[in-house]
């Protein structure tokens, strides 16, 4: 198929898009004919870029390389937040994350801004994500915004306080129209402290007065100060693509506030619609959350790349990225009208996938068959590069290299094709494993072995992402009397005062000690591995991140063979027999959990700790005790407590619910040392984190006063 052929077939098929202001399916009809304005919501640069804030500008990226194929002309803007205001509670304490950064990092807001901007177009060429055509920067902006709040206050949509601007919702009366809060459900006092300035606290800043000493600030007919978070991209949106564009890109959490009161702001300015069609990704799980920094478990592209996996392995998959190279390398047939016709069909389907609200899915699912099938390698390869043009995937220019293999490698790589040739497969099985085992995949081709590297996401001893990568042996008989499980994250010398002083005591009892590496930093494994040599009792675990407080846990509940398990803190030092007096505690049917600490509570909202040993409401974390029956009857933990805290409440109440005591005895024989999980984490951050547990642990259990001690006497 001609080239001119291909471009008309392609723009024969409507593009259809998910529209999040009217929630359908609409079909695609520019503002202006043959041209597409495409605004997307940049990177506020005061820290890098992780994988999950990097989807959504993939998501843009596919919208415009669709739209280039089909013809149009596209102007794509990308703005640079290089001011903060990400968050509407922090613009309303007037703190700013730019500020914020240069102070911990010791330099100016500028520099800072300068450096996490460069990093973050780095991010973007690693993934093949197009450059905007603009990226303006919100600080190079400043007069405009000044300008459309003024425009603002003229037509009666701000008001002033103060030297700070407000944008008065009650006038704008299709407030709320894309996130669907309506009037009534809005309650922006709910999250944050309420603004004694504002007429009504669903207002938001338009312009914030500066208060003294501030870095960053500017003047402005209302006094120095500084751009609300929302204004800065109805003001650039309207200076380099006008009044009305038709997409505008960004992520789900957007929505509201930020892209519902730019709508408010740029449609009250101009009295016209200012956007048609909405588009949203939604966010990246990792462990069944929310890739988020505030959670933990973010990723950048240097973390991909550390891990082995290739930057563009983000836009597929590493597995199959590689396989389509290896496709597309081998194609050298020549093609036939049959094959020619098959390839058209072929291509219309990809095309027609794509043009259905950029369903990749269905579009990879196409380039997959086109890979794997028998069409002839010259018509194989051309659709693959044809397809790649929306793919991002750079099959052509990326292709696999002949990078440097070992020497003895390669020799046994020619030993292993001669005990192919005489029919000596066993022979030859060994000298493959030898190889992997060298860090090199042996394939069997033609020619010979062709040889392979094993990325490190690839190799067989690499270490778990996830507690579902253990296998659970709770239904397998009891091996031994005891399990002792620690989890660690930090600190390599309180893990081992732990782990030697509980080895020191259970020397005399049928024990196994199974410990979890959580993302601990280097060198510690290493000391694991060592310990685990020389002790077949210690069976040790390393994760490759961070997997939450729960999973570790879970690692160690799944991998129990012990009759009984205890389960161990870092912070906390073994000084005498704790297995014996936990048994005889235990042997009590009614007793689910036993420990050292617990606390008590009149209401589950407030908790104190217990002075005296005999029932609690929870046994705390720091030691727990019970029989790995448990665990069957009531269920592994939740992992959604990736922070440890109130996590020990959750299990225990579980244990209440089924019926169980919570015993503790204070005459343990444990001292409790400072717990560094806790004192690693800033104090906003602790704060932060234990709320939205104990908010979680409200939701489950909020209810259940009747599973308190005082209830049940």
């Amino acid at each position: 198929m001609s080239a001119l052929a291909d471009k008309e077939m392609q723009r024969a098929t409507p593009i259809r898009v998910f529209n999040t202001l009217t929630r359908r399916k609409e079909d695609f009809v520019p503002v202006e004919a043959g041209l597409v304005k495409i605004y997307t919501c940049g990177p506020t640069v005061y820290r890098y870029a992780h994988i999950g804030n990097l989807r959504s500008y993939l998501m843009a990226d596919w919208l415009r390389r669709l739209l280039e194929a089909q013809g149009y002309s596209v102007k794509h803007v990308k703005n640079i937040t290089d001011v903060g205001h990400m968050r509407q509670d922090m613009l309303e304490r007037g703190e700013d994350k730019v500020i914020s950064a240069a102070l911990a990092e010791g330099k100016t807001p500028e520099q800072i801004a300068a450096h996490y901007t460069e990093a973050f177009m780095a991010d973007e060429s690693k993934l093949n994500i197009l450059p905007a055509h603009e990226f303006p920067h919100a600080t190079t902006n400043v007069p405009e915004m000044v300008d459309l709040t003024k425009m603002l206050v003229d037509r009666g949509y701000g008001y002033v306080v103060d030297g700070n601007v407000y944008f008065d919702v009650g006038r704008f009366s299709e407030y709320g129209k894309l996130s669907r809060q309506q009037s009534a459900g809005l309650e922006a006092g709910a999250r944050v402290e309420a603004d004694p300035l504002k007429r009504d606290q669903r207002d938001f800043a338009l312009w914030k007065a500066a208060e003294e000493g501030r870095m960053l600030k500017w003047p402005s007919p209302w006094g120095d100060g500084f751009p609300g978070w929302h204004i800065e991209c109805s003001a650039m949106a309207a200076k380099y693509l006008g009044p009305e564009i038709d997409f505008h890109t960004g992520g789900v959490d957007n929505i509201f506030p930020h892209h519902e009161d730019e709508i408010a702001q740029s449609e009250a300015a101009f009295g016209r619609r200012h956007v048609r069609y909405w588009m949203h990704g939604q966010h990246l799980l990792v462990d069944g959350l929310k890739m988020a920094k505030s959670t933990g478990n973010t990723y950048e592209v240097s973390d991909l790349e550390k891990r082995g996996f290739e930057p563009l392995a983000f836009r597929a998959a590493q597995k199959a990225l590689l396989r389509l190279r290896e496709k597309l390398s081998h194609s050298d047939q020549r093609a036939s009208k049959e094959g020619e016709k098959e390839g058209d069909r072929l291509r219309e389907e990809f095309w027609g996938a794509l043009a259905d609200d950029l369903s990749l899915p269905k579009a990879l699912a196409v380039a997959w068959r086109v890979a794997r099938s028998g069409l002839p390698g010259t018509v194989k390869r051309e659709l693959l590069m044809d397809f790649d043009r929306v793919l991002g995937l750079d099959l052509v220019t990326r292709m696999p290299s002949a990078s440097a293999i070992p020497t003895e490698v390669e020799a046994l790589a020619r030993e292993r094709d001669e005990f192919r040739r005489r029919n000596a497969y066993p022979e030859a099985d060994a000298i493959r494993e030898r190889i992997q085992a060298m860090g090199y995949e042996a394939r069997d081709a033609k020619r010979g072995t062709a040889l392979v590297p094993i990325p490190a996401w690839a190799r067989t001893d690499a270490a778990i992402s996830s507690s579902g990568d253990v296998d659970s042996l709770l239904n397998e008989p009891d091996a031994v009397d005891f399990t002792i499980g620690i989890v660690a994250r930090r600190g390599c010398d309180e893990l081992e005062r732990s782990l030697m002083s509980a080895r020191q005591w259970a020397g005399g009892i049928s024990a196994e000690f199974v410990v979890v590496d959580n993302g601990l930093e280097d060198g510690c494994g290493g000391r694991l591995d060592e310990l685990a040599a020389s002790d077949e009792r210690l069976h040790v675990f390393h994760a490759d991140h961070f997997l939450g407080s729960a999973a570790g846990l879970n690692v160690v509940l799944k991998q129990a063979r012990g009759r009984h398990i205890v389960t161990l803190d870092t912070s906390v030092e073994v000084k005498g027999d704790i297995f014996t007096p936990s048994r005889k505690l235990l042997e009590d049917s009614r007793v689910g959990i036993a420990g050292r600490w617990g606390v008590t509570s009149g209401d589950l909202r407030s908790f104190e700790e217990a002075e005296e040993s005999g029932d609690v409401d929870a046994v705390e974390g720091y030691l727990m005790a019970f029989r790995r029956d448990l665990v069957k009857e009531i269920g592994l933990l939740d992992e959604k407590y990736r922070f440890y805290r109130h996590l020990d409440l959750d299990f225990s109440l579980a244990a209440r619910t089924a019926g169980y005591r919570l015993v503790t005895d204070t005459g343990l024989p444990v001292a409790r040392h400072e717990h560094l999980e806790w004192a690693a984490t800033p104090e906003e951050e602790r704060d932060r984190l234990s709320k939205r547990n104990f908010y979680r642990f409200l939701r489950k259990w909020g209810e259940r006063s009747d599973l308190l001690v005082a209830q049940a006497r």
